[in-house]
């Protein structure tokens, strides 16, 4: 009975084939790029990465001095003029010990009279502000600041390392989605096949028994048991199909490509329990990287509270460049200066302030420690629950080609004692629709045994190689 059945399948689907001559194929490794191409939370998750990764530049830029230029340049139609008044100066002699003194007789309420005196003539002068410029470029270099500068890098760089890690969960993420969305159109199209060969038994069998009809052998009851049967099976190809072109919608979807694109699934490409390697202990998953780098950013951020209190050195130099302004018809400003410094700041916690924020970065990172275990927990639970489904299909996967190989020598069987007339039809018909049933429940194992090895290997942290790039 396998040599005739066989066949039948091969006609099928040589007829879907031909229905299908002028749609793409897809194989499984064709969708998962494609799905990696499009998918807008996988670009988002790179934007990020190149975000943070500017981030970390940008912390690391501060470890260098820091220069500024500065140019200015002020017009101004401000003009004046101010007098300086004359008057007697007086002369001064030499005495006999041989000191200056003024020439002045000093007066017993403590006047005084010029004995010789110069006339100081009064002075005008005019000013004008005119073009004023200034110039100057200044350094400065951080010399210690509590740890911030350092501190606030290493977060950049865990940040850097979170989201490289968020790529591959994401990645990760889109993988199983594929995957599932293309067994599942697999599987319609499996079940749409096992369908049709069931039709095509039916339709044998029903000219078997209606040219026994004719000649007296059967009955017309008979005949609608038959008919019963095919338009069950009617039903279940009008199931599959529908079910197969929800499917492909469902996949172009998840890969980028219009709903109603002209596509077709290339199958599971026989794969067996025997041919998927399977993990056999759990490995480092992106979700294990970002609890570690989270609860190490928890602790980071301790150290950079406490640097907001801690002293801060830094070594400043400029230099400045002036001109412009006139003064009785002379250049007021033409020259440059240059200026060093160093900068001590040193914050005074008076009223507990700092030391409150500490503590609450302290509590804050043993918050972290606690739910990155709690996770580490939950993420060992599902590595065990999926090794358990996957051992579950593999068993199911197995039961199902035996039920289907006994469920074929039965069909044979009943069919020789039912030409021999030994068998009722309906037992007859009983043992086709037990052979249907044995192949749907195959294609469904199959098909379960794919989805229950990719949540393995997600669970088990292989689904994707390790990012191992550092900045």
């Amino acid at each position: 009975m396998m040599k005739k059945i066989l066949p039948l399948l091969f006609l099928v689907n040589c007829q879907l084939s031909t229905v299908n001559c002028f749609a793409q194929t897809l194989t499984l490794d064709e969708c998962i790029g494609k799905a990696l191409e499009y998918n807008k939370s996988l670009s988002s998750a790179k934007m990020k990465l190149e975000q943070t990764t500017f981030d970390m530049k940008s912390y690391k830029a501060n470890f260098y001095p820091q220069i500024n230029l500065l140019a200015f340049d002020f017009y101004s139609t401000a003009r004046g003029e101010f007098t300086i008044e004359g008057g007697h100066l007086p002369i001064y002699s030499l005495d006999a010990s041989g000191k200056y003194v003024p020439n002045v007789t000093v007066h017993d309420d403590g006047s005084y009279t010029l004995n010789q005196y110069a006339d100081f003539p009064s002075q005008s002068m005019n000013w004008k502000l005119k073009n004023i410029f200034v110039g100057s470029v200044s350094l400065m270099e951080p010399i210690y600041a509590g740890g911030k500068i350092s501190t606030a890098y290493e977060m950049s760089k865990l940040g850097v390392n979170m989201a490289q890690e968020n790529i591959r969960l994401t990645e990760s993420e889109v993988v199983v989605k594929t995957y599932e969305a293309y067994y599942l159109a697999v599987k319609a199209k499996e079940l749409g096949e096992v369908a049709r060969s069931y039709m095509t038994l039916l339709d044998e069998l029903k000219k078997n028994v209606e040219g026994a009809f004719r000649h007296g052998m059967s009955t017309r009851n008979d005949i609608m048991k038959v008919q019963v049967k095919q338009n069950e099976a009617k039903l279940s190809i009008q199931k599959a199909d529908n079910g197969y072109r929800l499917a492909l919608m469902n996949l172009c979807h998840i890969i980028g490509l219009p709903l109603a694109s002209e596509v077709e699934v290339a199958g599971d490409g026989g794969a067996t329990a025997s041919s998927l390697p399977v993990p056999v202990e759990m490995g480092v998953r992106p979700e294990h990287v970002i609890l570690d780098n989270k609860t190490e950013l928890a602790r980071q951020n301790v150290k950079l509270t406490r640097s907001d209190y801690l002293p801060n050195v830094a070594l400043g130099a400029s230099y400045a460049y002036s001109n412009g302004g006139e003064l009785a018809g002379k250049k007021l400003l033409d020259k440059g200066s240059a200026s060093v410094g160093v900068v001590v700041k040193m914050p005074l916690d008076l009223f507990g302030g700092s030391t409150n924020k500490v503590r609450s970065a302290k509590a804050a990172y043993q918050i972290a420690q606690m739910e990155q275990q709690d996770l580490d927990e939950q993420m060992q639970l599902e590595w065990a629950k999926s090794k358990n489904l996957y051992d579950e299909a593999q068993t199911e996967l197995s039961l199902c080609q035996t039920a289907l190989e006994q469920a074929a020598e039965n069909m044979r069987l009943s069919k020789q004692q039912y030409e021999v007339g030994f068998e009722t039809l309906a037992d007859y018909l009983e043992t086709q629709a037990h052979w249907q049933q044995c192949n749907a429940n195959l294609v469904n194992a199959r098909c379960q045994l794919q989805l229950a090895y990719v949540q393995l290997k997600k669970a088990s942290g292989t689904l994707l190689p390790t990012l191992n790039s550092k900045p």
